[in-house]
């Protein structure tokens, strides 16, 4: 469970749901709210009666980016602090996200500046209110982007719009990003919450254990060669073969009727 209530949590169904709660903040992120979303994807992970996540925000913004304002408390700084903070903090956030066995959504109800547009980039799916916006503003701070911002936009935009992006700074709003191929839907800003719910349920009535192998492809495949994107396919071929949703899925078929999946 999160350790204070700057963290939303709540099991709705076959959904988790993981809510930032610093409005008055702009959801600036702090250590203990990573550790308590981190805990959350691996809870996500172990648990079979969690079908999808949904990471979204209160207020006007999803996430500003990290809360500056309280780092980690340190004492005299030594050749690879910062390296060590980085893999420990933004880094091992994301790769929560981009590793959890189950569907990720991402609901952006505001601004997603720095690592909080890279934590909506992370997700499998992103849906943004039109108000929303897309800042990679680290080169306003004089700072290099972190949040595998470096690796995630190349493939989702190519490396000539990341560097754009990322050399500039300059606010990309939601019709663009979804232009662009950050964003999968944008919705006017009150349907957000119902459009997020109708998604994550329609997630979370599929053949689970199938979404979680073709997401592990689809993650792996642009940075692999072709025979180990193929072998990859057939072994996961092999694993969800295994599964009752296949089963069900193939009877379903047969049976000319829709199948129903139980995530297992």
């Amino acid at each position: 469970m999160p350790s204070n209530d700057t963290l939303l949590h709540e099991i709705d169904g076959n959904i988790s749901w993981i809510t930032l709660n610093r409005p008055d903040a702009m959801n600036a992120l702090t250590w203990p709210q990573r550790d308590d979303i981190i805990t959350l994807l691996a809870e996500a992970t172990a648990s079979p009666d969690t079908r999808a996540v949904v990471i979204t925000a209160t207020g006007k913004a999803f996430c500003a980016g990290a809360d500056l304002r309280n780092p980690p408390q340190t004492t005299d700084r030594i050749p690879g602090d910062i390296t060590r903070l980085i893999k420990s903090g933004a880094q091992r956030l994301i790769t929560a996200v981009m590793d959890c066995e189950k569907p990720v959504l991402a609901a952006v109800n505001g601004t997603a500046a720095g690592i909080g547009a890279h934590l909506a980039l992370a997700c499998d799916l992103v849906l943004a209110a039109e108000s929303a916006r897309f800042i990679e503003v680290f080169v306003r701070r004089g700072l290099v982007p972190d949040g595998a911002g470096a690796y995630l936009l190349p493939r989702l935009i190519g490396p000539q719009k990341a560097k754009e992006l990322m050399f500039f700074g300059d606010a990309v709003p939601a019709a663009t990003a979804q232009t662009l191929g950050l964003v999968n839907k944008v919705v006017p800003d009150a349907d957000l919450p119902a459009e997020a719910r109708a998604w994550a349920e329609r997630l979370a009535q599929g053949p689970t254990r199938a979404l979680a192998l073709t997401k592990a492809l689809v993650n792996a495949s642009l940075d692999t060669d072709r025979s180990t994107a193929l072998a990859a396919e057939a072994t996961a071929q092999e694993l969800n073969m295994s599964t009752a949703d296949a089963q069900e899925g193939i009877t379903a078929f047969t049976e000319r009727r829709p199948p129903k999946f139980h995530g297992r």
